[in-house]
């Protein structure tokens, strides 16, 4: 076999804004990887910091200088446009990758052409050991919400088994070329937070299995470019957890979901958020709803051409 087929070119993509340190963290590691047949694309999405020190101690890879910020998808995006590679890897600049971590999220998708998307095992970069993700419960109908199977547990052997998923991470996702060809581009519109969660009910609504690959590991340094409890993350949380709800929940679920957020969801965050004096939150989070109920072009997605 040759190296072409045996190894397909995987192109690599990631996202930097204000973060090119950590972006070259990121990419020291991937200097160590064994996969021979790589190209690593970098999106900096409109830092205020000139992100040329990226290309000064990496001149392999591509940088795109993006003339405004288009957001996580949005970033994506134009890394998809750009990419040669027969499979596209989402990977967050904040992680950083086991030297052996690609080859089985290539194998296992090039022996069953219906998978569609793979994300590896995920360990808290900070807590060695101690995992994030190794695959997801489907997302509840109704809430909006769904767990990380391993959380917070000890990587003790328990999630080494690979399996079927409900959907990918965000932080390593690999995922077809013709997949992308076939569903369109990320939406955009999410900017931050659930786009994946998006990209995964469309991979799935299209045929295709996607799973958590036990045999690949990658470190996340979680958070952060916007902070564990920054009034932007509440922001983009709450609108996007609505929106996602609005393109993916249809009928008599949809409307007992908005039910929900209504009775439950607002009065809820509305008395803890005042409690604790988070006012900036509050406004931020009545800031994600009420975008929700002025916005109503919500199912358009761009082609990959």
């Amino acid at each position: 076999m040759n190296q072409q087929s045996e190894f397909p070119l995987v192109s690599i993509i990631s996202i930097n804004y204000n973060a090119a340190d950590v972006t070259c963290e990121m990419l020291n590691s991937l200097q160590k990887i064994t996969y021979p047949n790589i190209e690593v694309i970098i999106v900096d999405n409109a830092s205020k910091e000139i992100p040329d020190v990226i290309l000064e101690k990496h001149p392999w890879v591509t940088l795109i200088k993006s003339k405004v910020n288009t957001g996580f998808a949005g970033g994506n995006n134009i890394g998809f446009k750009n990419a040669k590679g027969s499979h596209f890897l989402m990977l967050n600049n904040d992680t950083e990758v086991a030297p052996g971590f690609l080859e089985p999220l290539v194998a296992m998708m090039e022996n069953n052409k219906s998978i569609g998307a793979v994300s590896p095992k995920i360990e808290f970069h900070h807590s060695p050991g101690t995992l994030q993700f190794a695959g997801f419960n489907p997302i509840n109908p109704y809430t909006g919400r769904g767990t990380a199977i391993g959380s917070m547990q000890k990587d003790d052997g328990r999630y080494d088994v690979s399996m079927e998923t409900s959907r990918g991470h965000g932080a390593a996702m690999l995922i077809r070329k013709s997949v992308i060809k076939e569903i369109g581009l990320m939406a955009d519109l999410y900017f931050l937070y659930y786009e994946e969660m998006d990209y995964s009910m469309r991979i799935k609504k299209a045929g295709y299995s996607i799973w958590y690959c036990a045999q690949s590991k990658i470190y996340h340094k979680e958070s952060i470019s916007t902070g564990k409890e920054s009034p932007m993350k509440m922001y983009y949380l709450t609108r996007n957890r609505i929106l996602f709800q609005r393109r993916n929940v249809e009928g008599f679920k949809l409307m007992i979901s908005l039910l929900f957020i209504l009775l439950f969801t607002i009065p809820k965050n509305t008395i803890q958020l005042t409690l604790r004096g988070k006012l900036e939150h509050l406004k931020a989070f009545y800031k994600g709803i009420i975008w929700n109920i002025t916005h109503f072009n919500i199912h358009q997605n761009e082609s990959l051409t």
